[in-house]
């Protein structure tokens, strides 16, 4: 009962993070969306894997090349949300079908070899990889099954490199464009990078021992599916909160960033000066969901100008500039009521949450609320 229970967990969790992170594709950002159609590909992998191990002789031979092509797809697939999060806007066919050239080739191959392999063959042949080997079809199919688990094994390195190199090339571009501390940092997509690591150490080594030895040992099973659903309940319950770390995907700024700004020149101290009004005089930090874009509109500048002056003019990024404006009101809305409480606090000083507050402050000051409180009050 257990062993069922733990064999289908992963299909639950995966069908419902599928339609949770979908939702309502007019609010949602697209790599959200994204996700929540990649969970499907998990969802028939252990799909097909739970009637493997219910030893359904009838009914898993018609889910064996779906199997294969999904295992094939899904590392590609997940770079490419991590692609979405950084550098792509939107997913398309068009700029991402590279990607999947392989995997739907080798499945296609597979699937012609299968054509050709008696049926009775080809039965026996997946529930024992011994019987038949004199065939020439179920030679032929072993080494396709050996080619597949190698591509499968390279797709996973491949994946995790080339997330890690997005999250690093473009991880600090989030706070140049959000307010908020926790959308300003990319703690989230580097646990959603971790967590597909560990769900990568399990099918390596499930892939190593092959399906055939795993069939009796019930420790290993409950074990490794334990893991996988709790893989993947982190990475949707993390897909629902990590917004794109490259919201703009404006691959130019980098190279505008390194060009000094010249603040003599007019037009440019116009946009300072519109800047400062509206921080200053017009407190447009007390939106708590404010970004650079808000502002951009606000003032009928450019961003890039926007992201620039406060860079080189301030030594700052956005986040950070937002929220000094924050901090400053939180000082003096505390000093003059004290007896505010923490809700209040945030509310009122731009933040939108405690936690969102507490997080400024510890990264302001290094102090938690509390101590930051009593630090004020003594002075």
């Amino acid at each position: 009962m257990l062993r069922t229970m733990l064999l289908i967990s992963p299909i639950y969790i995966a069908l419902l993070w599928s339609v949770t992170l979908v939702g309502n594709t007019k609010k949602y950002s697209n790599p959200r969306i994204y996700l929540g159609w990649f969970m499907l590909i998990p969802f028939v992998i252990f799909l097909s894997h739970s009637l493997y191990f219910a030893a359904l002789t009838n009914i898993y031979p018609y889910f064996d090349i779906v199997l294969q092509c999904a295992s094939l797809l899904v590392f590609p697939a997940y770079y490419i949300y991590f692609r979405l999060l950084t550098v792509d806007d939107k997913f398309s066919v068009k700029a991402h079908y590279r990607y999947f050239l392989i995997p739907i080739i080798l499945t296609v191959v597979y699937a012609i070899a299968i054509l050709f392999t008696p049926k009775i063959e080809f039965r026996t042949w997946l529930f024992n990889e011994r019987a038949y080997p004199d065939s020439p079809n179920i030679q032929l199919l072993g080494i396709l099954r050996f080619i597949i688990k190698l591509t499968y094994l390279i797709q996973i390195g491949l994946t995790l490199l080339g997330n890690s190199i997005l999250i690093k090339k473009y991880g600090s571009k989030a706070e140049q464009y959000y307010s908020n501390e926790k959308d300003g940092k990319y703690n989230n997509a580097k646990m959603l990078n971790y967590s597909i690591i560990i769900m990568s150490l399990g099918a390596f080594v499930l892939t190593i021992l092959g399906r055939q030895l795993l069939v009796s040992k019930e420790l290993i099973i409950c074990l490794g599916w334990s893991i996988f659903s709790l893989v993947l309940f982190i990475i949707g319950y993390m897909g629902i909160t990590q917004k794109p770390i490259n919201p703009t995907f404006d691959l130019v700024v980098d190279n505008l960033y390194s060009e000094p700004i010249d603040m003599t020149n007019i037009s440019q101290k116009k946009i300072l000066q519109k800047l400062l009004t509206e921080f200053e005089h017009n407190k447009i930090f007390l939106n708590s969901h404010l970004n650079i874009l808000d502002v951009v509109k606000t003032i009928g500048s450019n961003r890039t100008y926007i992201s620039t002056i406060i860079n080189q003019r301030y030594n700052q990024n956005f986040c950070t500039f937002v929220n000094a404006y924050r901090m400053a009101e939180l000082k003096r809305i505390f000093l003059e009521n004290v007896d505010y409480t923490n809700e209040a606090l945030a509310k009122y000083s731009g933040f939108g949450s405690v936690n969102s507050m507490k997080r400024a402050i510890l990264s302001q000051s290094g102090l938690s609320l509390s101590d930051w409180k009593k630090t004020l009050i003594k002075k």
